[in-house]
C-alpha cells in the first residue's frame, strides 16, 4: 500500500537518535530500571505519527519547544518537563505538533517502520482532530496515576486508542520497550478510547 494513500502511519525512532546526551540519559535510566525490576536492558523508542488524509500529510509529535524554529511546524498545545513550575522556562517546556507536510528528525533513524496502522480516512481524519485535546500533563512524571511515566510515547498511545485503533497488536521493534506507551492508553480509556493494552513495550505490565 502507498504511503500516500490515507491513512495512519507509525514510526519507531531509538531514544536519543541524533543527539548523544538524550542516548546517554536513555541508556542510564533503562539499566536503573531494568534492574530494579529485574529484567534484561531494553532498547527504548520514541514514537511519531504521520496521517494521510484528503487535506495532505500530517506528522504528529511531541518534542522540545526549543529543537525547531520552523514558525509553521504546527503547535497546537505546550507543557512543562521535569515539574510543572519549570514550564516557565523555554528549556523545560515540550510541545505537539500537528505539523502539515512536516518532519520527523531522525526519520532515517526509524527501524521497522513506516507500520501502517490503518487505512480509514475516517479514522485518520479523527484521530487529527483530536490532537489538540491530547493532555499536557508534565513530561517524565506520573501525575495521571498510571503507575508510568508521561511522555511523547503516550501522545501516541493516547491518540491511537481514543480514535478507535486496535492498539493490541502494536509493539516497538524486537527488543525494545516504548516507555510512556501503558500511560497513553490507560488515560485514553478512562476517558472512553478503546480498551488499554500493555503490548507498548516488550515487558507488558499486568492489568
Amino acid at each position: 500500500m502507498s504511503a500516500a494513500t490515507p491513512g495512519v502511519d507509525l514510526y519507531w525512532l531509538p531514544l536519543g537518535a541524533g543527539g548523544r546526551f538524550v542516548r546517554r540519559n536513555g541508556r542510564l535510566y533503562e539499566a536503573v530500571a531494568a534492574r530494579i525490576e529485574h529484567r534484561e536492558r531494553s532498547d527504548l523508542y520514541h514514537s511519531a505519527l504521520e496521517i494521510h488524509v484528503a487535506g495532505g500529510r500530517y506528522v504528529i509529535e511531541q518534542a522540545p519547544v526549543w529543537n525547531m524554529d520552523q514558525p509553521d511546524r504546527g503547535v497546537v498545545g505546550e507543557g512543562p518537563v521535569g515539574a510543572p513550575w519549570l514550564g516557565r522556562f523555554r528549556l523545560f517546556r515540550y510541545e505537539i505538533r500537528r505539523w502539515h507536510d512536516g518532519v520527523i528528525p531522525d526519520r532515517d533513524e526509524a527501524v521497522d517502520s513506516p507500520r501502517r496502522v490503518s487505512a480509514e480516512p475516517r479514522m485518520a481524519q479523527h484521530l487529527l482532530d483530536l490532537v489538540p485535546r491530547f493532555p499536557t500533563a508534565t513530561w517524565g512524571r506520573d501525575e495521571q496515576h498510571t503507575g508510568e511515566m508521561w511522555n511523547s510515547n503516550s501522545l501516541t498511545a493516547w491518540l491511537l486508542a481514543r480514535s478507535g485503533h486496535d492498539t493490541s497488536t502494536i509493539s516497538p521493534p524486537a527488543h525494545g520497550r516504548a516507555p510512556g506507551w501503558h500511560a497513553g492508553l490507560t488515560v485514553a480509556h478512562r476517558a472512553g478510547g478503546a480498551p488499554r493494552s500493555a503490548t507498548g513495550g516488550a515487558h507488558p505490565r499486568p492489568e
